[in-house]
């Protein structure tokens, strides 16, 4: 039988349930479908409505939306403790449109933690050299030096309007006044790792008396901090507050020290820029994997009429897509890590030559096993010997903004693990990261999430761990000087689900033609090469979790042993525009229910 009747086959195999499909695929989300928000001049959309109303309340103030996107991260800090921060760091993707802001050209600004000084690549090790559980996640030694006031406060002088106490208002004001806490905000605060910490199982737990559905949650003590931030951002890194932060990390058995936080810098980095279907992909350079593995995955699939091949989430589709994401994240474990430390084959990662290659190694019928795949021959270099696995974590939160004007920012940033290392700093009232979990504790030892990749992510003094966040922006091609026209801000946290979850996203609305809240809704699946398994949101339709296993995958529906459980991942925070009308859409993740999209 020849390849292309095979192909066929399949086709036809997998395509049986298309029509049932389509409708489920749209349709089983966690919670009721509802439609994108409409707006005419701008819009912001994040996982809290609170932290939404901080942005659209700076942009009819006439701030742009880098102003919007720094209050929107200072009031996520106030009001989505389990991820937003001023104790982590993250990523800002800046886009101006075609009239003057940040100087027309792109930015990204890599805020991200970095490791102390007197971190050592074996510190997470006892003296058998294995892996100390927990060490790297909870508690003192797990924290890096934040940057996400440094972040957003650079940001703000650089290519903000309004200034920063402007801008952290809202911010201070919900720290000070207190908001409504939702039953499924409360609920996340009777986590265990923050009863184990006594100012955290204080300020967040009121000390056993846990908070309930519709009671009102004030944070005096991280009120004081925002306003003392906002009157000089400097103070954290090299003034009094440093020096309070430092003493807090001596007390505690901690790393950072005065040294750490005064020599801590963000970095403006080049984003990296790909096309799609006549479109232009403007995303993460590293420390951030995220970039380079969606334009990878973007180009393998570029060669491919997805919609003839079936609907949207159809049999037909997820093979080809998950092949794709294999392939690029088998790239990842090899060859990523801090851009500060490491040489790293981009240009060659995203050349479609390469891509062109790689696609030629898909079998149309079946799954290339991850042990079996072997890398096109002459265009990357020779892959390190020895590899290790980063923990990467699903507790970080996006949130995208667009103004009046068209300026576009994607943020992303996180604590790592739900409440970061669970420590409040005293009299401070903010939680630490534990962002060290990023690197890897131990060369050849996956972790939790099963990734695997290169030594070049190995722990050193001063180094940023590789992320999987994928702030991204798509355009029109320019034109000439002009910049193309807008057409969609794109992110989610999840972990090592991220990259495939923005992949899908873009998928879902340029290839497939869904609106912006169907493509936040929609299942997602995800493999990425290691373990080999090709893993499902619980909502997936099952007919196509099943085509997929007789096809010869193994597959996993996440928390299936739970039917209780919403097996759920990520959290799409999406605008897009109409290019005929300049008409912006957003679609709040409804995996999630206290999220909005709004503007004006």
């Amino acid at each position: 039988m020849n390849t292309a009747h095979r192909a066929s086959l399949l086709l036809i195999a997998l395509a049986a349930p298309l029509a049932a499909h389509t409708a489920a695929a749209q349709t089983s989300a966690p919670s009721a479908p509802m439609g994108p928000v409409h707006t005419q001049h701008a819009m912001v959309v994040s996982i809290h409505h609170d932290a939404t109303d901080a942005g659209v309340e700076v942009l009819r103030e006439g701030g742009n939306a880098v102003d919007a996107a720094v209050a929107v991260g200072f009031a996520l800090a106030v009001v989505h403790p389990i991820a937003g921060n001023i104790g982590g760091g993250g990523f800002m993707l800046i886009r101006p449109s075609s009239r003057k802001l940040a100087h027309g050209e792109p930015h990204f600004l890599d805020y991200r933690e970095k490791a102390p000084a007197a971190a050592s690549a074996n510190m997470y090790l006892d003296a058998q050299g294995n892996v100390v559980p927990k060490m790297s996640t909870v508690g003192a030694k797990a924290c890096g030096v934040p940057g996400t006031v440094a972040g957003l406060a650079y940001a703000e002088k650089h290519y903000g309007r309004l200034g920063l106490a402007k801008v952290m208002e809202p911010a201070i004001r919900l720290a000070s006044e207190g908001f409504i806490l939702s039953e499924e905000e409360a609920r996340t605060m009777h986590s265990s790792l923050l009863t184990q910490f006594t100012d955290s199982r204080r300020i967040f737990q009121r000390d056993g008396s846990f908070y309930a559905a519709g009671d009102r949650f004030q944070q005096r003590e991280l009120a004081r901090t925002l306003l003392r931030i906002a009157k000089d951002p400097e103070d954290f890194y090299k003034g009094k507050m440093a020096g309070e932060i430092a003493a807090y990390e001596r007390k505690v058995g901690g790393l950072i020290t005065g040294a750490d936080l005064a020599g801590y810098q963000v970095r403006e980095r080049t984003p990296l820029t790909g096309t799609y279907h006549g479109l232009e992909v403007l995303t993460s350079p590293p420390p951030s994997s995220g970039g380079i593995v969606l334009l990878e995955t973007l180009n393998i699939l570029s060669g491919y009429d997805l919609p003839k091949l079936g609907s949207d989430r159809s049999p037909a589709q997820v093979h080809y897509i998950a092949e794709a994401f294999r392939r690029a994240y088998m790239d990842r474990g090899d060859f990523l890590g801090d851009p500060d430390f490491n040489t790293m084959p981009l240009k060659q990662m995203a050349d479609p030559v390469y891509a062109a290659a790689w696609r030629k190694t898909i079998d149309p019928t079946k799954p290339t096993p991850s042990a079996t795949l072997a890398r096109p021959a002459g265009f990357m270099p020779e892959p390190p010997k020895q590899t290790a696995a980063p923990h990467e974590s699903p507790q970080t939160t996006h949130f995208s903004v667009v103004d009046e004007d068209g300026n576009a920012v994607a943020s992303t940033y996180t604590l790592n693990f739900g409440f970061g290392n669970g420590m409040t700093v005293e009299g401070l009232g903010f939680l630490l990261n534990d962002e060290m979990d990023d690197f890897t504790s131990k060369m050849g030892v996956p972790n939790g999430f099963g990734l695997i990749q290169g030594p070049a992510n190995a722990i050193a003094p001063g180094k940023r761990p590789l992320s999987s966040m994928t702030p991204t922006i798509v355009s029109e091609l320019p034109s000439g000087n002009k910049s193309g026209k807008l057409r969609l801000v794109l992110g989610t946290p999840g972990g090592s689900t991220i990259i495939t979850t923005v992949a899908n996203d873009l998928i879902s609305v340029v290839d497939n033609g869904l609106d912006i809240q169907a493509a936040a809704d929609a299942p997602r699946f995800h493999h990425q090469y290691l373990p080999d398994v090709l893993q499902f949101e619980k909502a997936f339709p099952l007919d196509t979790v099943n085509a997929m296993k007789a096809a010869g995958y193994t597959t996993k529906r996440e928390a299936e042993f739970d039917e209780k459980s919403a097996g759920v991942w990520g959290d799409s925070e999406l605008i897009a525009v109409d290019p005929k009308t300049g008409e912006l859409t957003g679609g709040q993740d409804k995996r999630h229910h206290f999220g909005k999209a709004a503007g004006y």
